[in-house]
């Protein structure tokens, strides 16, 4: 089978006078009165479609214009040629068509108008098809593979942690459960107590909500790893900024602290933002002139500008003295909200901002403690538009203090031995941080709801496809 041409390949590199063999779906077909007609067609691999001459000299040029339509697959095999059209440097004039599938217009959803994300999020099974989806999918793309370049250009370990799990990572208690009991079963003996010894794993698991405390078990022996892989939050929200199912990148690194920590959180953000805005930018042009204007200054100015680094106690006085009218109270002692966290990022410094050391009340059982005894060496970094991109801190190494912070947090510190055991065994200082993916996808692309930065989004009620 001879091997066909990416239409990204022709718009970039295709020379006139070359014969391709290109397949794709058909975008819009325009029939002129001279016998001819006008095909954009598209295949994924570019934001641009191709120009398709057909002239009625093609073999079964009536019988195919007949039908064909937005949305029909087909291969065309033709010759490059220059094109007199503006926008565009090359056509491809076509000598034979072939139809793969056909597309009733009377029916197909994506006809050549504007369509609402909440009307494309009940069709994304065919979303990618559109200019918004398949742009967001290449960015994604991008974005994986910068994450894994800078990781591994820098000697980090990939290790793959379970998605299955029976550690709660964060202690909240939003694992999504997973079980082989029989559920109907069990309602109708309503009253008595679950026996997990007789299901699958012998005892309560559920979805991984992070690979975080698999993965220091790696860093404490091999140094800097790395997981990038699905997490799972069973919380009841309905926000643009929340999914049930999304995509973490956890890195953990031996011999680390506070400070090494941010500063690898920021070449992070500012690296992969880098290698976007050089891979994509035909469709973040699009995400800049449709989505959001001034998106590409945007992040031109996060990649060529240091981070603001500050303390969440500065931060609450800088936002208690603003004079702003927040929704949410500011008070220390509370977690910030979206609407601070913008402030910060948006109206006050107007570029990312690091918070660091939070109060020990609101901040996970496996952050250091500081010496103050009412902080913990945590940190947040902070970007415009999205607020916390990133979560981290220096890891607690301490056995001791460990045990007394997760009875603080009311977890059992026997169902955590093997954590606590990296403290018995050789520990050390260790930092680490996660990032969100979909988070990062909004961040570059200014899509304003996560939903439609990852190709299936799981929400409350909303588990399709």
């Amino acid at each position: 089978m001879t091997p066909f041409t990416r239409i990204g390949r022709i718009l970039k590199d295709g020379q006139p006078g070359t014969q391709v063999d290109v397949r794709g779906w058909v975008r819009t077909k325009r029939e002129s009165k001279g016998g001819f007609a006008f095909l954009e067609l598209n295949d994924g691999s570019s934001f641009a479609s191709l120009q398709v001459v057909v002239d009625g000299g093609v073999p079964g040029y009536a019988e195919s214009m007949k039908h064909l339509g937005t949305g029909a697959s087909v291969r065309i095999e033709g010759e490059i040629k220059e094109s007199p059209g503006k926008g565009q440097r090359v056509e491809v004039h076509a000598k034979t068509l072939e139809i793969y599938g056909l597309a009733d217009p009377a029916t197909y959803p994506l006809q050549k108008k504007g369509h609402s994300f909440e009307f494309l999020r009940e069709k994304a099974h065919l979303r990618p098809r559109s200019n918004t989806f398949g742009a967001m999918a290449r960015v994604r793309n991008a974005l994986c593979a910068a994450i894994h370049d800078f990781y591994q250009s820098r000697g980090f370990l990939y290790v793959q942690t379970p998605i299955i799990t029976t550690s709660d990572c964060e202690g909240a208690g939003q694992l999504f459960q997973v079980t082989t009991l029989d559920l109907a079963r069990l309602a109708a003996k309503q009253g008595e107590a679950v026996d997990f010894s007789q299901d699958f794993f012998g005892k309560k698991a559920g979805l991984t909500v992070s690979g975080q405390l698999e993965a220091e078990t790696y860093a404490c022996a091999l140094g800097d790893v790395y997981t990038f892989g699905p997490t799972f939050r069973a919380e009841n929200s309905n926000t643009t900024r929340h999914l049930a199912e999304f995509w973490m990148i956890e890195p953990e690194m031996a011999f680390y602290d506070l400070n090494d920590n941010m500063n690898l959180a920021e070449s992070f953000v500012r690296s992969i933002i880098k290698d976007v805005l050089a891979k994509c930018p035909d469709d973040l042009a699009f995400f800049n002139e449709r989505i959001e204007p001034g998106l590409l200054d945007s992040l031109h100015h996060i990649v060529e500008n240091d981070f603001v680094r500050l303390t969440y106690t500065e931060g609450v006085e800088i936002l208690q003295k603003s004079g702003k009218a927040f929704e949410y109270p500011v008070e220390w002692g509370h977690d910030l909200q979206s609407e601070h966290e913008r402030y910060l990022t948006e109206e006050h410094f107007k570029q990312p901002v690091i918070l660091t050391d939070y109060p020990r009340a609101i901040k996970s059982f496996y952050m250091r403690c500081n010496e103050d005894g009412k902080t913990v060496r945590a940190m947040d970094v902070l970007v415009p538009r999205i607020g916390e991109i990133i979560g981290g801190s220096q890891r607690e190494e301490r056995p001791d203090i460990l045990v007394e912070r997760m009875r603080e947090s009311g977890l059992n510190p026997d169902d955590y031995w093997w954590y606590l055991e990296l403290r018995q065994y050789g520990t050390v200082p260790h930092a680490g941080f996660g990032l969100g993916l979909e988070r990062t996808v909004q961040l570059v692309t200014g899509m304003q709801n996560i939903r439609d930065c990852i190709p299936f989004p799981r929400t409350p009620k909303n588990a399709e496809f």
